[in-house]
């Protein structure tokens, strides 16, 4: 059972809440979402081993964007009309350089849930099939694998990227991906990010 909330660790969350609230609605583009998402936030915070916690800004950044990944993926999953918006949306080269920054910081914490929650190959289909709209055979020929199974790994992938993290996450790998992701999106130029995907897998098949 988690230890009452001390004022410092309320605290602790009131500062982070104006960030916690530019993630959220960053990501889900819906007020209501987002402030429902941060308030979600707060119970995960109450409920949560504070103890461990080394950096409570970056644990609450980083359940922040997984809650608002998962409305966003519910709402898609419901066909409606405000679901979150592919990542890619967010890059935006003519935006002011703070809001730039802030946008970067939201990807990269996404791609960080990528990392903690995926396999190379659930990566590689989920990235391009919900950041860039592949299509099950297009992703199954970049993948290597049949179009059936392109289209359950990115099942499976949709279930696994809203559970807990199931790997730790290398620095130089997140960097490295979230510098070819956004320039995928940024240049529309595709194949470095493909590359890097099918690389990773490549690289834990020859380690098995």
């Amino acid at each position: 059972m988690s230890a009452p909330v001390s004022a410092a660790d309320a605290r602790s969350f009131a500062h982070a809440r104006p960030r916690l609230l530019g993630i959220a609605r960053r990501v889900l583009r819906t007020p209501a979402d987002a402030d429902d998402v941060v308030q979600e936030a707060w119970i995960r915070w109450q409920e949560s081993d504070r103890s461990v916690v080394r950096d409570p800004a970056a644990f609450l950044a980083t359940t922040t964007t997984r809650l608002a990944l998962n409305v966003g993926q519910s709402a898609r999953a419901r066909h409606e009309t405000d679901f979150a918006p592919r990542l890619t949306d967010m890059v935006d080269p003519g935006a002011d350089p703070r809001l730039a920054a802030e946008r970067r910081a939201a990807i990269e914490l996404a791609l960080r849930s990528v990392l903690e929650t995926l396999s190379p190959t659930e990566r590689a289909v989920y990235l391009l099939r919900e950041a860039f709209d592949y299509p099950h055979r297009r992703i199954a020929a970049v993948v290597g694998l049949s179009e059936a199974n392109a289209r359950q790994l990115v099942t499976r992938a949709r279930r696994h990227i809203v559970g807990a993290p199931r790997w730790p996450v290398d620095a130089a790998e997140h960097e490295e991906l979230a510098s070819v992701f956004l320039a995928a999106a940024r240049t529309g130029d595709l194949e470095p990010l493909e590359r890097l995907l099918t690389e990773e897998d490549a690289h834990v098949a020859l380690a098995a």
